[in-house]
């Protein structure tokens, strides 16, 4: 009995410590509740975007990479999450960090998503968002607030994920 309690203390201990940890992951960003960096970059395919056209929607960025092993799933999974959610006012953008164009654009085709997808050659969008490690996902709200940052987003963040953009959409 001794034991099933201490097992339980632990359990509970390891469950806390991951909550911290992931709050952390979420809370430690420096663009946390400030204005959304606007930017305009060029799409792979369609039209350029300007962030600010889209105030008044959701908006989630994705940075990513080719030479990133997760960037792809990453990208599949928030194509699920669009298409879901396009209708109740969700736009989605994602941008390469490449630093080969002609690789980066090979990507774009061999990962085709129902959003835009854009190049930033420069690393101007990726500085100004302060992207220290991808893929990264970016959640602004209506406002052109950025609320919340997931790093390194993967199939056990995506539960906290799609809380956080069902909030910001009911908003």
């Amino acid at each position: 009995m001794r034991r099933m309690k201490a097992q339980t203390r632990g359990l509970i201990f390891a469950l806390a410590v991951m909550s911290l940890t992931a709050q952390a992951a979420i809370t430690g960003h420096a663009l946390l509740d400030t204005e959304a960096p606007d930017f305009a970059l060029h799409a792979f395919v369609g039209q350029n975007v300007r962030l600010s056209e889209h105030r008044g929607d959701v908006i989630v960025l994705s940075f990513w990479s080719s030479r990133c092993a997760q960037c792809g799933a990453q990208l599949g999974a928030l194509d699920r999450s669009f298409k879901t959610y396009q209708s109740a006012g969700l736009q989605m953008f994602g941008i390469s960090v490449d630093d080969d164009a002609m690789q980066a654009k090979e990507f774009a085709k061999d990962h085709a998503v129902g959003f835009t997808l854009l190049a930033d050659p420069k690393k101007d969008v990726s500085r100004a968002y302060r992207v220290d490690s991808l893929p990264m996902v970016v959640l602004i709200d209506r406002n052109g607030t950025v609320r919340y940052v997931h790093r390194d987003f993967g199939s056990k963040g995506e539960a906290l994920y799609l809380q956080q953009l069902r909030t910001l959409l009911n908003e």
